[in-house]
């Protein structure tokens, strides 16, 4: 039996290895094992069981040498020993004696002189199609020639012991930087392997003077390209799928003097709600090769119900991003001309749509606010800010200052344009007000692409100190002030100030950014 050299990772007599199996054999591995279902429309379909999403207090960085002096340790980023580690992965070895594994080499980056090449090692059959579907699929002289950069081990069924591990749970993310490994234990949760991929380059291509960001990135028939930042909730996905445009990826980018680059070879969808009609392009992505998480479906007709959030609201599906029919393949484009943040605001006081300079830039990516809503969480009744440092906290290992200071330079060096733009309320907060309407956002986005918005005059909004312009085609004037809309002018003064305090208030934790920087931010 080959075990393509296992056992220099200390995992040794596997009952059997298989190495970059074809999606078919995958599925019937998958299927033969017990670990899913076919759906009707040829998905495989899994239940993670205890875990639906990420879990970020199971989440560790190994401190040791090399990386201890770089990493921005706190909540975010836990520390766990040496010790610990190797503890633990001794015990996940043993774990892997006399069962199947699933070995797919491939890699995370579409531009080959910054790639790096993963080896991922699995226990289950269904969880190497998936990162078969999200990392870039290998060409057959590549599978040859493969050398690991960095290897990823995933035992959902191996369970950590939390007293004695250093944990917090059964379960464990944990990268070790100076074995060029990640380790998850616990969680069948795919997202958990996609995401560890995107901190380890968040980590290494900082010092490749590479930005590593958290966003959706489009091509025009120009081959211009834009960005789109925003958290969940936001329309990143929406907005960046744009007909009349080309898909770089939906989800993580690299920003290089080459221009932009997918790291993924694939999406990793949303599914609650999903229509034919609103989100076609993801409709038809759910066939045979899609690896779906936790929907419910009927178990006669195996038809999905997307509507149904039982088991969770976070259901998802995991396909190639050849399942697009307008994605860029390879995933790179040209420098980008328009950056766009996205915040869905509850408040309803922030502008539709607002340009920043290059120090409000940094401080908004920085700070990547959006509004959490009542209902979507136990607990809240009503709006309440979200700060996501640099729109994806969880995954950025370095102290949020380099990232900052590498978007300030790019932006500098390609003179790139940056919008700040609010989908979220007008005319007052949520439960007053209305949500902003898609075809004046849409309108909005398309004039910040097509340099439309640049003969506007743009006047400084007071309490936010970003430039809102006084005119954008297609969109209503008096809706781009939002003070215009709301009928209580006092109300609004007082509501804006008080996020514009909670700005400020946040941002007191970034002790490390230059001082123009801050004084980019809100004015209370």
């Amino acid at each position: 039996m080959t075990t393509y050299g296992l056992e220099k990772l200390g995992i040794i007599n596997p009952s059997a290895v298989y190495r970059n199996l074809s999606v078919p054999a995958l599925v019937e591995k998958a299927l033969a094992r017990g670990e899913g279902v076919l759906l009707d429309n040829g998905a495989l379909r899994v239940n993670t069981g205890k875990y639906t999403g990420r879990s970020p207090n199971d989440r560790f960085i190994v401190d040791e040498p090399s990386c201890h002096n770089d990493v921005d340790w706190g909540k975010v980023n836990m520390p766990i020993s040496e010790e610990k580690f190797d503890k633990i992965y001794g015990r996940m070895c043993a774990y892997f004696q006399n069962r199947e594994i699933y070995i797919f080499d491939g890699f995370a980056g579409a531009d080959p002189e910054y790639r790096l090449s993963v080896r991922v090692i699995n226990e289950m059959a269904s969880q190497n199609m998936f990162m078969h579907q999200l990392l870039i699929r290998p060409t057959e002289a590549e599978v040859e020639a493969f050398e690991p950069g960095f290897t990823l081990v995933a035992a959902p069924g191996f369970k950590c012991i939390p007293e004695e591990d250093g944990v917090n749970s059964e379960a464990a993310i944990i990268v070790n930087f100076a074995k060029k490994m990640v380790i998850i234990a616990g969680s069948q949760f795919s997202g958990e392997m996609k995401k560890s991929v995107f901190s380890v380059l968040n980590y290494i291509l900082p010092h490749k003077d590479v930005l590593p960001m958290h966003c959706s990135a489009n091509m025009g028939k120009d081959g211009d390209t834009a960005l789109f930042f925003g958290l969940s909730g936001t329309g990143k996905t929406t907005l960046s799928a744009d007909p009349d445009r080309m898909l770089i990826g939906d989800d993580e980018h690299g920003w290089t003097d080459n221009g932009i680059f997918n790291f993924e070879g694939g999406c990793f969808a949303k599914l609650i709600d999903l229509s034919k009609e609103k989100e076609p392009q993801i409709w038809d992505a759910v066939k045979f090769g899609t690896l779906v998480e936790n929907v419910v479906y009927d178990e006669d007709t195996r038809v999905s119900d997307y509507k149904d959030g039982s088991i969770t609201e976070n259901t998802r599906a995991g396909y190639p991003i050849e399942y697009i029919p307008n994605a860029a393949i390879p995933g790179v484009g040209g420098q980008p001309k328009t950056i766009v943040f996205l915040t869905a605001d509850a408040f309803g006081v922030m502008p539709p749509i607002a340009k920043l300079t290059k120090e409000q830039a940094m401080y908004h990516f920085v700070s990547g606010y959006t509004s959490k809503l009542a209902g979507t969480e136990r607990g809240i009744v009503e709006p309440e800010p979200s700060f996501s440092t640099c729109f994806g906290a969880p995954f950025m290992p370095m102290d949020p200052s380099v990232y900052a200071d590498l978007l300030g330079k790019k932006m500098d060096k390609y003179d790139v344009n940056v919008y700040l733009i609010n989908t979220g309320w007008s005319g007052g907060p949520y439960g007053v007000g209305k949500r902003m309407s898609l075809p004046y956002t849409r309108a909005m986005v398309t004039a910040a692409l097509n340099g439309e918005l640049e003969k506007s005059k743009f006047n400084l909004d007071p309490i936010f100190n970003v430039l809102v312009p006084e005119t954008c085609p297609n969109v209503p004037s008096e809706i781009l002030n939002p003070v215009n809309t709301w009928s209580d002018k006092a109300a609004y003064e007082k509501s804006a100030k008080d996020l514009a305090k909670r700005f400020m208030e946040n941002f007191k934790k970034y002790v490390n950014m230059p001082k123009e920087v801050v004084e980019a931010g809100p004015k209370a």
